[in-house]
């Protein structure tokens, strides 16, 4: 199964109508794509309500990848170990409406650039496996040391062996905080891709304060786009499911290059989970 998706439902002005109230954006978010990333949990804990909410306005086959909170992804410092089991418990016990409701994808756990492929940052791996048990949890490495010529077999060994689902970047390469497209599964139930836009002069601004608004604008072309439908038949052959997140949106282009990748992927808007590849 392939599913497509956008990072959140709010800033895709090309998908709702003129006026349309925050409130209803989600619904709408639904009749176009099966799944969308959650990062509102990145900045806060959400509570059952929210949750509750927003699987009430999405159809039975949608499906959530969502974020924990910054500091179980390193992104904030200065937590102990007892602070930590504290933080992820609660996360966990914060997606219960989701689990229930079967629209949980997997968890991504994103971390910052400075996370390199160090031993006390692959024991840190383990324990946050053990913490979030039996969750699915996908990994995102924004550091290139993790895929280097002498780290690449090695942390793809590591993931398969704890059960890691593999996230597949499509970004500019421009540094060590830069990691290569490493076309290899590390779950046979899921793989996840997210496409971060190719805007290499973008990629590290200058002016730190809009880098949100530069680092992340391009749009893909056609061309582009039918080299992954290549790579994502490679894909299918290891992993049970597929699903791609488009995170290119600082112009708005996110939610137009998602609905040209199913086109060429043949799937249709709102008959993802029952579609096939059905180029090949």
């Amino acid at each position: 199964m392939i599913q497509v998706g956008v990072t959140g439902w709010g800033d895709h002005d090309s998908l709702y109508p003129e006026k349309t109230a925050a409130k209803h954006k989600l619904g709408i978010y639904g009749k176009y794509f099966s799944i969308v990333e959650l990062d509102a949990s990145f900045y806060a804990l959400q509570p059952h309500r929210h949750y509750h909410n927003w699987i009430g306005q999405t159809p039975d086959h949608f499906s959530f990848v969502i974020k924990p909170q910054q500091a179980i992804t390193g992104h904030k410092k200065g937590k102990t170990i007892a602070q930590l089991k504290d933080e992820i418990k609660a996360f966990r016990q914060s997606l219960t409406p989701v689990v229930e409701a079967e629209k949980l994808k997997a968890v991504l756990i994103q971390f910052p650039p400075q996370f390199s492929c160090l031993p006390k940052n692959v024991a840190y791996l383990r324990f946050l496996k053990e913490q979030m048990q039996d969750f699915p949890c996908a990994l995102e490495f924004r550091h290139q040391t993790w895929f280097n010529e002498i780290y690449a077999h090695e942390t793809l060994a590591f993931m398969k062996q704890e059960g890691f689902i593999h996230t597949i970047v499509d970004a500019p390469q421009v540094g060590m905080g830069s990691v290569p497209t490493v076309l290899e599964a590390t779950h046979p139930e899921l793989t996840l891709i997210r496409f971060h836009g190719r805007n290499i002069s973008g990629w590290n601004p200058e002016n730190k304060d809009n880098w949100r608004q530069v680092r992340y604008l391009y749009r893909y072309k056609e061309q582009e786009l039918l080299e992954w439908v290549t790579n994502i038949h490679v894909l299918t052959q290891q992993s049970q499911n597929i699903c791609l997140i488009f995170n290119n949106n600082s112009g708005g282009d996110a939610a137009p290059n998602a609905k040209e990748m199913m086109k060429l992927l043949g799937l249709k808007y709102n008959e993802q989970v029952s579609s096939q590849l059905q180029l090949f």
